[in-house]
């Protein structure tokens, strides 16, 4: 039976397991799927010893995703612009390539929330590794503007010069920033801790999409925030984990998993409904 992986440290919490068990009984596809855990100085020989044991795929999470990218034998062009790989796939002659899904994942849980993102007014929070797998796809559906906000400044200002090619990104302090934004996009991982982005309550209003990307079992602390200041519209990053998947798993096996089912299975594992 082919096997796969999501390696991750730590990785016990991942819910990776019971997404794609679901997707390949939907699909009727065989297949296997568990978690590998390695120190973090030994993930290059644990992603090696897979594929030579037989392993079919992996996933790639927190903190190997920059690794990855530089442990593959090729990379797609959507990780080559984010810098990181979250999904790895052993060809059939052999090559270990390189993808990365997050940023399909993202836009295509807006879509299902039935965010616009053509001619929109987009801010991104977070210049990290998430914010770059997110910017190309992003921008790729053509927003009137994308703005990145960073504590660092200088390195949203890094991130907005690297993607400026694809469209209208630019980069402003949270002191700059002024509205009104159409959809805004926290990728920090302050909500991890139950801390909030510096951003000013102002920026809120009834008609903004508020995207975490984060998710728990109740609303982030970024959420409860933008909900207080008046956001009507407000989603975590549970449908965003779902929908990575599903594009993991079409890279994998070559067909698209349905993924509303398996967020419906996936809340009620959570507790969320």
């Amino acid at each position: 039976m082919d096997r796969y992986l999501v390696f991750g440290h730590p990785v016990r919490h991942s819910k990776s397991p019971f997404i794609h068990t679901l997707f390949a009984r939907q699909t009727q596809q065989e297949l296997e799927y568990g978690l590998a855990e390695p120190a973090v100085d030994e993930f290059a020989q644990a992603l090696r010893t897979f594929f030579d044991q037989g392993g079919k795929g992996c996933n790639v999470t927190v903190p190997f995703k920059e690794q990855a990218f530089t442990l593959v034998d090729c990379l797609s062009p959507r990780a080559k612009r984010a810098g990181a790989v979250n999904t790895i796939k052993l060809t059939d002659d052999g090559v270990l390539l390189g993808d990365n899904t997050d940023g399909a994942g993202l836009v295509a849980d807006l879509k299902s929330h039935g965010v616009t993102l053509a001619d929109s007014r987009i801010l991104l929070l977070g210049a990290g590794g998430a914010a770059r797998g997110a910017l190309a796809p992003l921008l790729t559906e053509l927003p009137s503007e994308l703005v990145i906000a960073n504590r660092t400044h200088t390195k949203a200002q890094q991130l907005a010069a690297e993607f400026h090619d694809l469209g209208p990104v630019t980069a402003q302090t949270y002191e700059q920033l002024a509205g009104p934004f159409d959809l805004v996009i926290n990728s920090t991982s302050a909500s991890l801790q139950g801390e909030l982005p510096p951003l000013t309550p102002a920026l809120i209003h009834t008609d903004i999409a508020i995207y975490d990307m984060m998710y728990g079992a109740s609303d982030t602390a970024f959420i409860s925030w933008a909900k207080q200041h008046g956001a009507r519209q407000t989603m975590d990053g549970l449908g965003m984990l779902v929908e990575q998947a599903a594009e993991a798993f079409t890279v994998w096996r070559g067909i698209r998993p349905g993924t509303k089912q398996v967020l419906r299975e996936l809340k009620r594992n959570l507790g969320v409904i």
